[in-house]
């Protein structure tokens, strides 16, 4: 794996040229680390989790819970640590009819 000097971004192989994928810089190819890399034109992005604002909730466990912007009493969530290990962690809640999304202390 090869990084740009100029931004530090990951570059990636165009032909005989190393390409920065953040700021486009090119620089050639050192035969030695050439040899070294490997390439992963054939991967698939089949398996690739959407986690965009708009991307589906398919999937996601849901709770019932009610929405403060609606009534609708479910709701998607996922929990994450948002603090220090020994705090217990955040829920994530998105409601299924609105969409609106607020936070969940235990």
């Amino acid at each position: 794996m090869q990084f740009c000097d100029d931004c530090g971004s990951m570059m990636h192989a165009d032909g005989d040229e190393m390409v920065c994928a953040g700021c486009g810089a090119r620089v050639a190819k050192d035969a030695e680390r050439a040899a070294a890399f490997v390439s992963t034109e054939d991967q698939t992005f089949d398996d690739v989790i959407e986690t965009t604002e708009d991307a589906a909730d398919e999937g996601k466990p849901t709770v019932e819970i009610e929405c403060e912007e609606c009534g609708n009493d479910l709701a998607w969530y996922t929990i994450k640590q948002t603090g220090s290990a020994d705090e217990p962690p955040t829920r994530f809640f998105k409601c299924t009819e609105c969409g609106h999304r607020w936070r969940g202390y235990s």
